[in-house]
């Protein structure tokens, strides 16, 4: 057996090489009952049905408006469906589901705790045989692996991961995200905010599935072809410091306000500070310049030059 792989920090990440994402602080619910496949695939903007024992699901939890109520992925475990959702989200999101079950057989239940959850890329899955569950999983814009195992096994899985691909810790993760152009729940995801705006109609929509909460804002803005708003690429094109909650303004517009900055890194790999938000229709094509100013604005306040670029950076 070859010598235990070392974590990775941002800087010396190279995802082609193989890494190790510990997912265990993410919520985790379970869904049971005669009546689940029904009731869920009415309740999410994916259809269930591509959901397998080993493959799983991106899909969004929508209100009434369209609005993203949570960001999951599912999984076919047995007779039950496994729910992971952004870690903080499993109280929110159970009462969320739990408004729509009215005489439905279903039963749901949280084991946030009852279980370890890693995911790999750049791994061949002979690799990890006999590491707990494996099930194939985008969840950083590339097929990886996901590794379910028991939570009284999270360190000796984790110690059996590293042996196969290093780890990448949370700030490598956070940064390997933004260059891959991701939402994240609390950053890019809210309960303001529609999934088309956030670039997921690819990953986490199915236009030909049946009925949904949510569904009609999503097919309007699918026949319309527009949204007021998208995410996307900034970099700072004059080497200033960006943060995330700056406003984006059109220079030449007198001021207008256009965005405003979700998330920000320093990607070692590019060699250059990037961030991510959301930007107004007619402002969005690669190569617009805008500037980025701070929320409160004080009289030393200076904007910085910032540049669009495409999706994803890296």
């Amino acid at each position: 057996m070859k010598a235990p792989e070392t974590g990775r920090s941002a800087a010396e990440f190279r995802p082609e090489e193989g890494a190790v994402f510990d997912l265990s602080s993410r919520a985790k619910l379970r869904l049971s009952g005669a009546d689940r496949l029904r009731y869920f695939n009415g309740q999410i903007s994916n259809d269930l049905r591509k959901a397998t024992e080993a493959h799983v699901l991106h899909a969004c939890v929508l209100s009434a408006k369209g609005k993203i109520n949570a960001d999951v992925f599912v999984a076919v475990e047995g007779e039950t469906f496994v729910i992971d959702s952004d870690p903080g989200t499993a109280e929110a999101l159970t009462g969320r589901l739990e408004r729509y079950i009215i005489a439905d057989d279903v039963q749901l239940e949280e084991i946030t705790e009852e279980f370890a959850l890693f995911h790999v890329i750049a791994v061949e899955a002979a690799r990890l045989l006999g590491i707990g569950t494996c099930r194939r999983a985008e969840r950083f814009g590339l097929l990886g692996i996901d590794v379910w195992m028991s939570r009284a096994e999270h360190e000796s899985g984790r110690q059996a991961l590293s042996q196969i691909a290093p780890d990448c810790d949370e700030d490598c993760a956070e940064t390997f995200r933004i260059e891959r152009g991701l939402p994240r729940w609390g950053h890019e995801l809210t309960d303001a905010i529609i999934p088309n705006e956030a670039n997921l109609e690819a990953r986490a929509i199915d236009y030909a599935k049946g009925c949904y909460i949510g569904q009609e804002v999503i097919s309007r803005i699918k026949m319309s072809g527009q949204t007021n708003k998208r995410l996307c690429g900034l970099i700072a094109s004059d080497g200033s410091t960006l943060s995330p909650g700056m406003r984006l303004i059109a220079p030449g517009e007198a001021g207008k306000e256009v965005g405003w900055l979700t998330s920000v890194a320093r990607s070692a790999r590019l060699g250059r500070q990037i961030a991510l938000g959301f930007v107004k229709r007619g402002f969005q094509d690669p190569g617009s310049r805008l500037e980025a100013q701070a929320a409160t604005v004080t009289a030393n306040s200076k904007p910085s030059a910032v540049e669009i670029v495409a999706l994803p950076f890296a």
